[in-house]
């Protein structure tokens, strides 16, 4: 009898560890990043289907084979992290650092790697876990390089400030008061042009330590977008765009920052009207619901190809293909922070050739339940 019960508590016990064992390959193979391990010797024992796609070899080829003819890790034969970790140097270690895939491509990758011990804290391998960071460095480089143009940006108005400035304090200047007119004309248009690239840089700044303080108050969406209209209607009308403004005939008057909206929906007209094509039209449409109002603004420019979406409003990134119009990649990571901030979202729908819509979110006031208990 005693050894039927041990017979069938040897067999629950079995089957609760290949349970498990099924359970852990499952978490492994799902969860999203590369993950190999590999024996006491460094050769691969397993890697998750993340890990196949990512060094475009599979499991089976890898298999059995040393991780570092598989990986070509930029650090094994330098400062080896799995090697740290399996000898005790250190528990785990995270490192960036680059692998190379099947087809000799270069990826970097930020990895974490971990000694793996069994219940007597034997060695019996290693673990590493690995995503592509190629996007990140991307934009490491590409901030890099902004960060020199702006500052080249922001001397050049300087310079001609400086220059404008020095011409009108020669004692022998010609007095021509038309000249002297357009002079201070091109100070104060070079003045603007620099406090609207610092201005960006303050807000940028503000964004990054999280210190965008709101003026919430009551604001009327449809007053301040008809004044924005009114504003940028002579700069389009130079070109032959058109902008129209479909709205119902009033709308509910919403608790936000007016001043920090306009900013908003002043850098999706910019926008607009840069990537326009001349004789177009850009389009304000807005929507109330229930809940909240929608503005769109709609454009029928050169649009933004698919794989730029996705990064559109991450600092410093650029949309190529654009030519010469291209901008500093602050000013849609600055809008999306603000209509965050008054707890709405922003959305973009675009189509290279045809245009681009971008839509703000924004959410009205609760209505408060008087209704008597």
């Amino acid at each position: 009898m005693d050894d039927v019960v041990k017979n069938s508590d040897t067999a629950t016990r079995n089957s609760k560890d290949v349970d498990e064992l099924i359970f852990y390959r499952f978490v492994i193979d799902n969860v999203p990043c590369a993950v190999v391990t590999v024996d006491s010797e460094f050769k691969i024992s397993s890697m998750n289907p993340w890990a196949e796609k990512l060094t475009g070899y599979s499991s089976k080829e890898a298999i059995g084979r040393y991780c570092g003819d598989i990986l070509r890790g930029g650090m094994c034969n330098v400062h080896c992290p799995l090697k740290e970790a399996m000898q005790g140097v250190q528990a785990a270690v995270r490192i960036d650092t680059t692998i190379q895939n099947k087809h000799g491509e270069t990826i970097p990758v930020s990895m974490n790697t971990a000694a793996l011990l069994n219940e007597k804290r034997d060695l019996v391998g290693g673990v590493e876990a690995f995503q592509d960071i190629s996007h990140l460095k991307a934009l490491e480089r590409e901030k890099a390089n902004l960060i020199s143009m702006i500052a080249h940006d922001i001397k050049t108005p300087v310079v001609t400030i400086g220059g404008f400035a020095r011409r009108l304090l020669k004692k022998d200047l010609d007095t021509d008061k038309e000249k002297q007119k357009q002079y201070v004309e091109i100070i104060s248009g070079e003045a603007t042009r620099a406090e609207l690239l610092v201005n960006d840089f303050l807000e940028f700044s503000r964004l990054e330590v999280g210190a965008l303080n709101l003026d919430f108050g009551p604001t009327s969406l449809d007053k301040e977008l008809i004044e924005l209209l009114k504003t940028y209607e002579p700069k389009a009308l130079k070109r032959g765009i058109r902008i129209e403004i479909a709205s119902p005939k009033s709308l509910s008057i919403i608790d936000a920052d007016a001043k920090r909206l306009r900013r908003v929906f002043t850098n999706l007209l910019d926008n607009a009207l840069k990537f326009s094509q001349d004789k177009g039209t850009v389009t304000i449409a807005i929507q109330e619901r229930e809940n909240d109002i929608t503005v769109k603004v709609t454009d029928q420019g050169v649009g933004i190809k698919a794989k730029d979406i996705r990064y559109i409003f991450e600092p410093f990134h650029q949309i190529q293909d654009r030519g010469e119009k291209q901008g500093f990649g602050l000013g849609l990571a600055i809008v999306k922070a603000i209509v965050k901030g008054h707890g709405g979202r922003i959305l973009v729908e675009s189509e290279p050739g045809k245009g681009s819509a971008f839509s703000v979110v924004l959410p009205k006031p609760k209505k408060l339940d008087f209704t008597p208990a």
